[in-house]
């Protein structure tokens, strides 16, 4: 990112124009016409010796007048000048919208009681409306949703040290049970009494099936699919279990269950047949926005830990988001198998890089048009 030059020496533009090959004029001047949100190069306009976004409100030039630079030391150091209205030396607008996102959850997150919609688009300078849209395609989910996820983290992390349920309600600001009680299967999996105890009388339904990678393990709870996990032998994986939810009461699958497992199993034969289950993933407010967002990578492609943290807003929480995805018990439903190191080689994957290896060659092979766009 270039700073501001706080006095720019002034020189007349050259007329000799050096565009890199890296993308063609004609494309570039299309994205000016165009107003795109494109940060990857900027243009000057020789009759104002003036360089700008391609999103810049000023009227649009000649095609003529106007040259294309990389970026903004390429255009100073040919004699043109910042425009004072789009500020092309200054952030980009995806940059500035990541702060005030940042700025909304640091707010959300230090507040007992949470900030309102108005309140947190006051603070960014946005309207309503659009600080909605800004923070739900950042984060992965609206502001009151991410605002009660992060109290439900705060209740699971008193449940153990307080002497009741409601006294764990109100430390961590909701300002009525009744409140937490709306959503709290949604927020924490279960109902805050049990996670408390350790989910007694909780069923969980399950079965041990053999599957194209290994024995495959299938558990579920009234509200959906809660593991999905490989292993080397079906004893090892029931004994996790077991262990997992120790207190609960384990039973067989039945029908509707064998149903669920069936449609895991054919997704895994035919990656393309989408398995549509509902899940009763358990985890903390930064756990869940990773786990959506691990389920909008497309079939048979994947990102990078690095892209997958730029995406939620947070680029210097990779190492965090590694964590999580590794955390994960929802094998193929929630695809952490998606995310790969930032060379491209395989790594963290919970059931063993070798299943990894195959579910992305099962799914490259799903989806022939990946390969047609490469």
């Amino acid at each position: 990112m270039f700073q501001p030059m706080n006095n720019p020496v002034r020189s007349s533009p050259s007329s000799a124009a050096t565009v890199a090959p890296s993308q063609g004029d004609e494309a570039r001047w299309r994205a000016v016409c165009e107003r795109a949100q494109n940060d990857s190069f900027v243009f000057a306009v020789r009759s104002t010796g003036i360089y700008c976004r391609p999103s810049c409100p000023a009227r649009r030039p000649l095609r003529d007048n106007v040259r294309f630079f990389d970026d903004c030391g390429a255009a100073r150091a040919a004699g043109f000048r910042a425009c004072k209205r789009c500020d092309p030396d200054g952030d980009s607008l995806q940059a500035r919208h990541r702060a005030l996102v940042l700025r909304a959850c640091e707010a959300l997150a230090a507040s007992e009681v949470s900030p309102s919609l108005d309140e947190l688009a006051q603070q960014a300078g946005l309207s309503r409306y659009h600080f909605h849209r800004v923070f739900k395609q950042a984060v992965g989910m609206t502001p009151h949703a991410y605002g009660r996820a992060l109290r439900a983290q705060r209740v699971a992390q008193v449940l153990g040290e307080t002497a009741s349920v409601t006294d764990a309600l109100y430390a961590a600001g909701f300002n009525a049970p009744s409140r937490f009680y709306e959503g709290a299967a949604g927020l924490l999996g279960m109902a805050p009494a049990l996670a408390r105890r350790g989910a007694p009388g909780e069923t969980i339904r399950h079965a041990m099936v053999d599957s194209p990678l290994g024995p495959m393990l299938v558990a579920a709870t009234a509200r959906g699919v809660c593991a999905v996990e490989f292993g080397d032998s079906a004893e090892a994986l029931l004994q996790g279990l077991g262990q997992r939810y120790r207190a609960a009461n384990l039973v067989e699958g039945d029908a509707q269950f064998a149903a669920w497992v069936q449609q895991i199993l054919q997704h895994l034969s035919e990656p393309a047949q989408a398995a549509a289950l509902p899940l009763d993933v358990r985890g903390t407010a930064f756990q869940q926005q990773v786990w959506r967002a691990l389920q909008q990578i497309p079939l048979g492609t994947t990102l990078s830990y690095t892209e997958l943290a730029e995406r939620l807003g947070k680029p210097q929480a990779v190492r965090a988001v590694a964590r999580a995805c590794a955390t994960n018990e929802v094998a193929v439903l929630v695809p952490c198998h998606r995310v790969l190191r930032q060379d491209g080689q395989l790594a963290g994957y919970r059931w063993g890089l070798s299943r990894k290896a195959e579910l992305l060659r099962r799914e490259a092979a799903a989806n022939p048009q990946q390969d047609e766009d490469e």
